[in-house]
């Protein structure tokens, strides 16, 4: 945050002090603390301008008012002429504060520190709330955001009806990631004064990772009470740097500079843009420009590196990065950030020293302490190296995610670098966290991103472990599986696709490697297209960050990528993935493969409606609710629907379940299956399998039941109830193909429970692949059988079969070591010794 425009309506607001009889009385500061902060809040600089005349221009209030306009116009030399004798003849004042961060923020620290030091030495001493207030900026821009918040915390008691108060405080907590504080703070202002501008731009700030239209909304607020408020038009720019639509962000900057052609963050982004767009030249110029108005200004760099590390280009990130620190060592926020980055390119020692050097410039910062105690964590971790991957694991889980976790993610590195032509650089580190919380902290340096599951960065793949979250609730192999192919659209495009297209193919991807693992949106996508709310394909990329539409997106990037595919083919993809790695954007990526908006969209809407229309016409309905909620009643109204709307699965669904619910399971039955027909991809609660296994059951035919629920997991590759049940009337009637694949879904879904592993490794040794069998008993053994003799036993054996006499010896041993007289132990020693001989 630039600390000097956030004062916007700060310094200059409190009593003019001397270190003689201050001029005004208490009473009289107040009221121009008021009035001037909130013409400024409300925009109002020609009636600010007119308070302060009415002062001598000796006045240290009105002096750092008068300053303060010229600096939010760009003139720092007449702020500064200003400021600076009426500051060496009021050491403590509003001017002299007002001059400090001046120093400071044309990177003169030398002169700023000492000034700032003084005044939060006298002024925290004060009970009155303004100087309190007064301290509290100091405070902060000393980096001591603690005696800050406990300072605005006093002033917030003795004068609860300043939103100036407020604000600050709002985006002090919003400084050190406490959103919900910072939120609170600025209500709390906008309560008092529903037209202060800062209080909705400090809202836009605390909801800009969590609800980005919310934020855009907060911030035009702000810009609808004052059109010239620089730090609204950057933030907004911010925005739109990161949904990169980097025209609409240029226009935000030029508006910035017209207000503050001297603003050092206006002319940082837009080296950012230059840098991520590949006009070296331009940025070194913007760079130039910069350090002319701060030679120390090592912000630009931490900016530029900040944008390209959004553009997931983190080598090139940290590069930019240590160019800022060689200007501004000291500088937290760079070390911190400069941790990140190389987390996210796996140098995670030269992380923890960033880190560490943030920490001690800054031990409040809470992304920095989360990282470092990640890492700490990390540090307990065992790592596994073999082929082209580096395996990180919990002590705990290792010895049974292992074999999965290499075996999944390095069959996806040869298919999908087999199938793009294309060899990712390597080895690739996987990381996967038991506590999601530490994912995400490894991800974004703070927890929650509670519907994430895993991240690729180009190099480095962090996700989720079963553990992590409620067997059933998602499928960690095809959760690798799409970061594997992240690995392959990033690196072939030079860090550069697009999200549209990285995280379409990913997902279409993991639908070709299973077809049970595709997304499992195709109802809500139909029910999409009757409403008319689908994105169009130059609004896609865009819809990955609004909350309201990012997960339909990630579905229409798949459907787009297998069109693509199927109507252009396959090496358009590859086509667009190298435009990108050149720099190109969408326009010329599309025009360079022979495609274009237009052209696409034309053919993808056919493509759609040849794939969904008939699906779309299922999912048409009444519009109205049922009337009554009365069984009976209920079931006669949905029978009439039924007649008014055959063809309608939703209604034909809800009739099934009412007709099985009231007992009537044949009539139900039928409507099920012809609910099952109209949309046989239907999942979860909107499954029409699920009763329609339960009825069979219930009509005792047990191969209707494994018949129904195959087809629901054929869709379903989550449920792991419906995978329990399968695997267990399998088992009833001698199914042992059904109970094969009902088993191996249970392991991916829940592999820490111990019967799958036994079941599977039995299966394996009767159908003679020893290597599976192997592999199935020492995780059972690893997870904790509940008769450890007999497992011992079990993968003895299997070792024996695969030839491998020494640790099937060592097994056998072991479960004599527990059951001496064990005789299926003590007869496969016999044959081990024998074989031996």
């Amino acid at each position: 945050m630039n600390r000097l425009v956030s004062a916007v309506v700060c310094v200059f607001l409190l009593p003019g002090f001397t270190l003689g009889q201050p001029r005004y009385t208490r009473a009289q500061e107040d009221q121009f603390h008021r009035a001037v902060t909130t013409a400024l809040a409300h925009g109002a600089y020609d009636d600010a301008r007119q308070i302060a005349s009415e002062r001598d221009a000796s006045d240290p209030s009105a002096a750092a008012l008068l300053a303060r306009l010229d600096i939010l116009g760009g003139d720092y030399i007449a702020a500064e002429t200003r400021l600076t004798p009426v500051a060496a003849a009021n050491p403590v004042s509003g001017a002299s504060l007002e001059l400090a961060l001046l120093q400071q923020y044309l990177g003169r620290r030398e002169e700023a520190i000492p000034q700032l030091q003084v005044l939060v030495s006298r002024l925290r001493r004060s009970t009155d709330p303004l100087d309190l207030y007064q301290a509290a900026l100091a405070a902060r821009a000393l980096g001591d955001h603690r005696l800050a918040n406990g300072l605005l915390r006093s002033a917030s008691r003795a004068s609860p009806d300043d939103p100036a108060i407020q604000t600050l405080w709002g985006e002090l907590f919003g400084e050190k990631y406490d959103q919900a504080e910072a939120s609170r703070s600025f209500s709390d202002a906008l309560a008092l004064d529903e037209e202060w501008a800062p209080a909705y731009l400090g809202m836009a700030r605390a909801l800009a990772d969590t609800n980005p239209p919310a934020a855009r909304s907060a911030a035009g607020r702000a810009l609808d009470i004052n059109p010239n408020y620089l730090e609204a038009h950057l933030f907004l720019a911010q925005r739109d740097l990161d949904d990169r639509e980097h025209d609409v962000a240029r226009q935000s900057l030029h508006r910035a500079l017209e207000i503050n052609g001297q603003s050092l963050e206006a002319r940082s982004l837009l080296a950012a843009i230059a840098y991520v767009e590949d006009r070296i030249d331009d940025f070194e110029s913007e760079v130039e420009e910069v350090l002319q108005i701060n030679p120390a200004y090592g912000e630009v760099f931490r900016q530029a590196g900040n944008l390209t590390a959004r553009n997931y280009r983190f080598e090139e990130a940290a590069s930019l990065v240590r160019r800022g620190l060689e200007l501004d060592p000291n500088n937290s926020r760079s070390n911190a950030e400069l941790g990140m980055h190389l987390l996210r390119t796996g140098d995670e020692q030269g992380a923890r020293l960033s880190l560490e050097r943030a920490f001690d410039v800054d031990p409040y910062d809470v992304v920095t302490f989360n990282l470092l105690e990640m890492l700490d964590t990390l540090d307990e971790f065992e790592t596994f190296e073999q082929s082209d991957l580096i395996v990180k694991l919990h002590p705990d889980e290792a010895p049974v995610l292992k074999n999965y976790v290499f075996e999944v993610g390095q069959r996806a590195f040869d298919e999908l670098a087999a199938l793009y032509e294309f060899t990712p650089e390597g080895p690739i580190l996987i990381e996967v966290f038991p506590q999601h919380d530490h994912f995400a902290v490894r991800t974004l340096g703070l927890p929650g991103m509670i519907g994430a599951l895993g991240a690729c960065f180009g190099k480095v793949v962090t996700l989720d472990s079963p553990r992590a979250r409620t067997p059933g609730e998602f499928n960690w192999e095809s959760t690798l599986w799409h970061e594997m192919a992240h690995v392959i659209a990033l690196q072939m495009s030079n860090q550069r696709v697009p999200r549209w297209l990285t995280e379409g193919l990913s997902t279409f991807e993991q639908k070709r490697a299973r077809s049970d693992w595709a997304r499992d949106q195709d109802l809500g996508f139909a029910a999409d297209l009757n409403q008319d709310t689908v994105l169009s394909l130059r609004d896609l990329n865009s819809g990955f960050s609004s909350p309201e539409t990012i997960s339909m997106a990630y579905f229409q990037a798949s459907v787009l990528v297998e069109h693509i595919i199927d109507f252009y083919g396959e090496s358009v993809i590859y086509r667009l993935l190298r435009a990108y790695g050149q720099g190109l954007d969408t326009e010329e990526a599309l025009e360079l493969v022979g495609l274009g908006f237009e052209v696409l969209q034309a053919s993808f809407d056919s493509a759609v409606e040849d794939r969904f229309g008939a699906l779309r016409r299922a999912m048409q309905g009444p519009e109205d609710q049922l009337s009554v909620r009365e069984p009976t009643e209920r079931l006669e109204q949905l029978r009439g629907l039924s007649g008014e709307y055959p063809g309608s699965f939703p209604v034909q669904l809800s009739l099934g379940q009412a007709l099985k619910e009231a007992g009537e399971i044949r009539e139900a039955q039928v409507v099920l299956e012809k609910a099952a027909s109209l949309a046989p991809m239907a999942t979860g609660g909107s499954s029409p399998y699920i009763p329609l296994a339960e009825i069979a059951i219930e009509l005792g035919d047990r191969n209707q039941a494994i018949e129904q629920l195959a087809a629901h997991l054929d869709h379903d590759h989550r449920d792991i109830d419906a995978a329990r049940q399968l695997a267990a009337l399998a088992e009833e009637v001698g199914d042992g193909l059904r109970l094969r694949r009902a088993y191996e879904l249970i392991i991916e879904l829940d592999p820490f429970d111990v019967v799958p592993h036994q079941a599977l490794g039995r299966l394996a040794l009767a159908s003679g692949e020893h290597g599976v069998a192997v592999r199935e008993f020492e995780v059972a053994l690893a997870v904790g059988p509940v008769d450890r003799v007999s497992a011992h036993v079990d993968l003895a054996e299997s070792y024996f079969l695969e030839g491998q006499l020494d640790p099937a010896r060592q097994e056998v041993i072991a479960a004599l070591e527990i059951a001496p007289t064990y005789e299926r132990a003590q007869e496969l020693l016999l044959q081990i010794i024998e074989e031996g001989l």
